[in-house]
C-alpha cells in the first residue's frame, strides 16, 4: 500500500527526515549542477529535493500519483503539482530533459510501465534518476521511514529493470548509512557517519541512486541474430550451362536435342 502524502510531508518536516533530504539531494545536485533550460520533472514524493531546482530550469513539474494524493506545491506562487496515473503521464513526447523518482519506484504496482512512461516523455539523450530503498540496508527493514515501505532494490535487480525499459545506467550511489533515529543527540553525528561509510563504500546504506540516460534503440546481440538464420543445405539441381549472349542459362538436354 502506497504511503500518504501527509505521512510523506510530516517525514520531511521532521530532523531526520531533514537530515535524508541534505544527504540524498548532495548526491543530486552533484549529478544535475547545471540544468538552467531544461525542463524537469518529479516522479512519486520529489517535492522536498526539487526544491534545490526551483530558481534554474525553464519548467518544473511535480507529478503524484493518485494512490498516494497530491500537495499543493510550492507553498507560494503558481502550483507546479498535479494528480497523475502513473502508468499513463499526462505528458506529450519527449518533453521532458531530467525526470527524478522518489518513493516512486518502490510502491509502483507495475515498475516496468511506470519506467516506461518515464522513458516516453524523455528527450532523446535525456536522464532519469531513481531514489530507491536498499534491500540490504536498514531502513528498508523498518517502517519508520517511508523508505521502509515498497519494495526496496538491490543493485542488480535496478540494473536488470532499467535495462528492460531501455535506459542504461551510468552512475550509482548510495546515501542514509546513518540508522533511521529521530534522536537529536544521534542526528549530531549523521554527518560524520555518512562521509566516512561513503569514503569506504561500506554495505548497509539505506538508499541506492542511480542515474542512467534514455536508450534510443534495443540493442540485438550478434548470437541471437545468426540463430534466427537457418543454415542452408545444397539442393540437387540438374547442371545448367550459359545460354547465348549470356542471357540465361539453358539446360544440356536442351543443347543435344539442338
Amino acid at each position: 500500500m502506497a504511503l500518504d502524502v501527509t505521512d510523506l510531508r510530516s517525514f520531511y518536516a521532521s530532523p531526520l527526515g531533514d537530515t535524508a533530504r541534505r544527504f540524498v539531494g548532495a548526491i543530486l545536485s552533484g549529478r544535475w549542477d547545471s540544468v538552467a533550460g531544461l525542463s524537469i520533472g518529479g516522479l512519486g514524493y520529489a517535492t522536498p529535493y526539487l526544491e534545490m531546482f526551483r530558481d534554474h530550469p525553464l519548467r518544473l513539474i511535480a507529478m503524484m500519483p493518485a494512490e498516494q494524493g497530491v500537495v499543493n506545491w510550492p507553498a507560494s506562487g503558481p502550483s507546479s503539482s498535479t494528480l497523475i496515473d502513473d502508468s499513463m503521464l499526462p505528458l506529450p513526447d519527449s518533453c521532458i530533459d531530467r525526470m527524478l523518482l522518489t518513493h516512486a519506484l518502490e510502491n509502483a504496482e507495475h515498475p516496468r510501465e511506470l519506467l516506461s512512461e518515464v522513458w516516453r516523455v524523455l528527450t532523446p539523450g535525456g536522464r532519469l534518476i531513481v531514489v530507491a530503498p536498499n534491500r540490504s540496508g536498514l531502513w528498508a527493514r523498518l517502517d519508520t521511514t517511508p523508505f521502509g515501505h515498497g519494495r526496496p532494490y538491490s543493485r542488480g535487480q535496478l540494473m536488470d529493470l532499467m535495462r528492460e525499459s531501455l535506459f542504461s545506467p551510468i552512475y550509482w550511489s548510495e546515501a542514509l548509512y546513518t540508522p533511521p533515529v529521530q534522536r537529536a543527540g544521534w542526528l549530531k553525528f549523521a554527518p560524520a557517519v555518512e562521509r566516512v561509510s561513503g569514503k569506504l563504500s561500506l554495505p548497509g546504506a539505506g538508499v541506492i541512486v542511480v542515474e542512467a540516460t534514455k536508450q534510443l534503440y534495443r540493442l540485438v546481440g550478434a548470437r541471437r541474430s545468426r540463430r534466427g538464420l537457418p543454415e542452408l543445405a545444397p539442393a540437387l539441381a540438374p547442371a545448367l550451362t550459359p545460354g547465348p549472349f549470356g542471357l540465361g542459362p539453358r539446360r544440356d538436354a536442351a543443347r543435344r536435342r539442338g
